[in-house]
């Protein structure tokens, strides 16, 4: 058995009881925890089902819900509710007034399914999209048809709005008022060649995607302020008189599909450029082309996302806060600056799809979609960016979407991924996600076509205590602190707009390899936090409102940073150009890569280029602006070291708590740490918090000037907060940090084990006994290969004499896939993740010990034993469930999942 390094045992004096008013973990609220989204399919609720539904979810330490109505199981017709009718009104006041009694908090999504539309979004006030056809004429030629689209069933609702006549690059006419009712165009075109374009007013006939009886219908026209005030009427009709009574209200990722028009776009178009799109039709519709296509096009795409967030996001949440509510929105995919959109609501939301691959030693990877999409350690600072910038308390995130296969994904897996979230400032975290399901419904219940599947006919559920109260551990302590990066960096989005190729730019998680991946931007995000520097980005806009103080740049949320980091960019604004260089000579310290080369956009061009120019020439001669084509050594170059935890393959968050630093650490990598490391953090003592397990204790930390030197012992796959403080925090009193060292003694189980299978299905196997524990799967019959829920396996281990000094953890070899540990009759925790050990030093006595191991396996292998038989367990309206990769869902030829125990189980005493 390999029992790893061995290390040196370090006790400062011998642990003491903890009493309530020592803890420093900060005390657990309903946002501390993790929510979930909670899907109402076919809005089939009742209070009765509610209630037994809403208390399981409180009672593995949920800390609210997202209501997100859905489409609807088959058969069950009879029991759905038409969504904001007043019997779906009563349903959901009931389920408001249960969390209120269960402490569970209730969000809301302002429509049902995605995105937002329904039966109240009339073809006027639907998704638009800019159609246009084009006629050629020779001189004194007229049109001898009605200007119609080329599609004219498909395109029945189009309206045309422009017909404008171009001879050649620099001869146009606008001549719509010659265009008569029946589409007859009364012109003769005069000397030349002329091509004629007609510009429509389309619809993109999208209808809400997965959308709950009573939400069907068209989507909305997100640019237009009068459909967004229309859709949201249908709220304030249903919810007369009643108090809304949520926190906030939901928006999801934006998947709207083709729409990149709205009525009355030429005139915002012109009052915010500055010039005539209708005279540059052929450039803007250009497939591709030169520099003034480009330069056309970034007009236009700025112009679609100040409407998007003008017109929608920004009077949508005006709406919500006047109704005592907050919004929560994904803006990832929109056409628009997503750090503006973030910016611009209560809490800023991102999703992690799919799942990373981890060099942690035992973690088990699960089924990748062939899609290839993963989180991005980059993507996912964009919301928590907006949010450090402007103040905002929390960052969301819709976490594990399609993490693995359905039925496949452990709560191993959710723990590196949601580490992930942490780290890039996330601390809201949503589970996706749980749905509703009534008791009646026979296992598996009712499900959600993507997964994972939160639910509480998971095997795993009774053991998702151990991942929820993680998780509330380390977002009690980041919703407490604010976050200290002291790198600023430069969101160029012009360089994006800035593309004669296409029209729309949606920046979608599933395109980053296009928008994101290439450019100069990334690649500086990734060198900073590659070398230890905590880094936030912003954009123009957000630029604007920084202030210069005391030599660093203030945002409009008070946070400050030392170091203002300009990427290599091709176009940067001329307003914003001047904004670097007044923060600049206003004392703040501005990194460039290189020196931007112009302005974006077409409008007044050459008197906007020979300004830039001139400001440009003027940069490196103001002090405090450097030009540095290697970034972190111009950073090291300016005095600013990034944090050296990095070379040991750590990562980390900084935290800012009154004059307190912390650290949120993490070990992904493939090795142990016990080493003394140096923190750019000042104080003498530093207080260690374990988030799993829940110890802390303080120990000595070195001095060395600005910096801060603490012994640090992490495993591969865990993680830690170290807090620095020039002296002892009276709440934890004189509780030392206790320093796990060489293992002095394998205390193997004695009289073999017994196996007894407590609950799950199709069936209870037979209980069996062996002398080493074996994977109950290994056992023959199909009863114990179709199983899944919980088994325990027991045994007896004889310690002679218990060291109060010393330190004993459970290890277990190999986990399938998660356990609650009973040691003596008594709960000692669970062991849900890797590395598979539990400390039990304080369950132990001296002579016999009992220990019972209560293994929960995954749902596979009974889906598995159904879809093999051919016993009906999915049958929904829409999607109906999928696999990975959105084939058709049959679990029939799956591999037996491994389950149970095997291999080395040992009590480690620690000297």
């Amino acid at each position: 058995m390999n029992i790893g390094p061995i290390y040196l045992v370090i006790f400062c004096i011998s642990v003491l009881d903890v009493s309530a008013q020592q803890n420093p973990w900060p005390e657990p609220t309903k946002e501390s925890k993790p929510w979930a989204r909670w899907w109402w399919m076919g809005n089939a609720v009742d209070t009765e089902n509610l209630t037994a539904a809403m208390s399981k979810y409180s009672e593995v330490g949920i800390g609210g819900l997202e209501i997100a109505p859905i489409y609807g199981a088959r058969g069950f017709e009879d029991r759905y509710l038409q969504f904001l009718s007043p019997a779906w009104v009563d349903r959901f006041q009931f389920a408001l007034r249960e969390g209120d009694r269960l402490d569970l908090g209730i969000d809301l999504t302002t429509g049902t399914g995605w995105p937002f539309g329904g039966p109240q979004v009339s073809v006027e006030n639907a998704a638009t999209r800019l159609i246009y056809r084009t006629y050629r004429l020779g001189q004194g030629q007229r049109l001898r048809e009605a200007i119609r689209p080329e599609s004219q069933k498909k395109d029945d609702k189009a309206v045309l709005l422009e017909v404008v006549a171009f001879e050649g690059v620099n001869h146009s006419e606008v001549i719509t008022e010659k265009v008569r009712a029946n589409g007859m165009l009364d012109w003769a075109a005069p000397n030349g060649d002329w091509t004629l374009y007609a510009i429509f007013n389309g619809k993109t006939g999208q209808k809400v995607k997965r959308a709950a009886p009573g939400g069907a219908g068209y989507t909305l026209d997100h640019f237009s302020s009068d459909a967004v005030d229309h859709y949201l009427a249908r709220f304030d009709k249903a919810l007369v008189n009643e108090e809304m009574g949520v926190r906030a209200f939901y928006n999801d990722s934006y998947e709207v599909y083709g729409a990149d028009w709205t009525p009355g776009f030429f005139g915002e178009f012109k009052s915010r450029r500055g010039y005539d799109l209708r005279l540059y039709l052929p450039k803007l519709l250009a497939d591709s082309g030169d520099t003034q296509v480009a330069r056309i096009k970034s007009d236009y795409r700025e112009t679609i996302g100040d409407l998007l967030r003008e017109n929608f996001t920004t009077r949508w949440t005006a709406w919500a806060h006047d109704r005592g509510a907050k919004t929560k929105n994904q803006a990832h995919g929109s056409p628009a600056n997503l750090l503006d959109l973030y910016a611009t609501v209560d809490i800023p939301e991102m999703e992690t799809f799919g799942s990373s691959d981890f060099p942690i030693p035992g973690f088990k990877s699960g089924i990748k979609p062939k899609s290839g999409d993963k989180p991005d350690p980059v993507l996912m600072k964009f919301p928590s960016s907006a949010a450090h910038l402007m103040g905002k308390p929390l960052v969301s995130s819709e976490t594990f979407t399609w993490l693995g296969e359905h039925f496949r994904s452990s709560l191993a897996q959710f723990k590196p991924e949601v580490e992930q979230c942490f780290l890039a400032g996330i601390n809201h975290v949503f589970y996706h996600g749980i749905t509703y399901s009534p008791q009646d419904i026979p296992w598996p219940g009712w499900l959600f076509y993507a997964s994972v599947n939160m639910v509480p006919t998971n095997s795993w559920w009774s053991h998702s205590r151990g991942l929820n109260t993680y998780i509330t551990r380390v977002q009690s302590i980041l919703q407490s602190s604010s976050v200290d990066n002291e790198v600023l960096l430069y969101w160029p989005i012009y360089d994006v707009w800035d593309d004669p190729k296409g029209r729309m730019k949606a920046l979608t998680y599933h395109n980053v390899e296009d928008w994101l991946h290439p450019s100069a931007f990334y690649r500086s995000a990734i060198a900073l936090m590659d070398n230890g520097y905590g880094v936030d980005f912003v954009s123009d806009r957000l630029l604007a409102d920084m202030q210069a103080v005391n030599g660093k740049l203030q945002s409009p949320g008070g946070n400050r940073y030392r170091v203002l980091l300009i990427p290599a960019a091709r176009r940067i604004p001329l307003e914003t150009l001047a904004k670097i260089k007044e923060l600049a000579e206003m004392g703040a310290t501005v990194v460039f890569e290189e020196l931007p080369e112009d302005v974006p956009g077409f409008g007044d061009y050459e008197r906007r280029s020979r300004s830039f120019k001139q400001a440009v020439n003027s940069l490196p001669s103001i002090r405090n602006v450097h030009v540095i084509p290697d970034v972190i050594s111009g950073l090291e170059n300016i005095g600013l070291s990034g944090e050296p935890i990095v070379q040991e393959g750590i990562r980390f968050i900084r935290l800012k708590s009154g004059d307190k630093t912390s650290y949120y650490l993490v070990n992904h990598g493939n090795k142990d740490m016990d080493k003394e490391v140096v923190f750019n953090a000042k104080g003498n003592y530093a207080l260690l918090m374990d988030p799993q397990q829940g110890d802390f204790g303080w120990c000595h930390a070195e001095r060395q000037g600005d910096r801060v030197k603490v012994r640090l012992q992490i495993r591969a796959g865990e993680s830690l907060f170290v807090q620095f403080a020039d002296k002892e925090d009276s709440r934890s009193g004189q509780i030392r940090w206790n320093y796990w060292g060489s293992v002095d003694e394998v205390i193997n189980p004695e009289g073999g084990w017994k196996l007894t299978f407590i609950k799950g299905g199709p069936q209870l196997p037979a209980n069996q006994k062996f002398r080493e524990p074996v994977f109950w799967t290994s056992l023959s019959g199909e009863a114990y290969s179709s199983f899944s829920g919980t088994a325990a396996y027991e045994t007896t281990c004889i310690i002679d004499a218990v060291d109060s000094t010393g330190r004993y953890d459970l290890v277990l070899d190999d986990l399938a896939e998660s356990a609650q540990v009973w040691v003596n009759g008594e709960d000692a925790g669970f062991i849900w993740s890797v590395p598979y050990h539990l400390e039990i030093s304080k369950y132990l006595r001296p002579g016999k010990n009992t220990l019972r191991i209560e293994v929960a396996n995954l749902m596979a292998n009974r889906i598995r034993f159904m879809d093999r038989n051919r016993i009906k367990w999915n049958d929904y309206h829409e999607i109906n469930v999928v696999n990975i990769d959105y084939k058709k869902f049959d679990a029939s030829a799956w591999e037996v999942q491994p389950s149970g125990l095997q291999g080395s189980i040992a009590i480690w005493k620690y000297r």
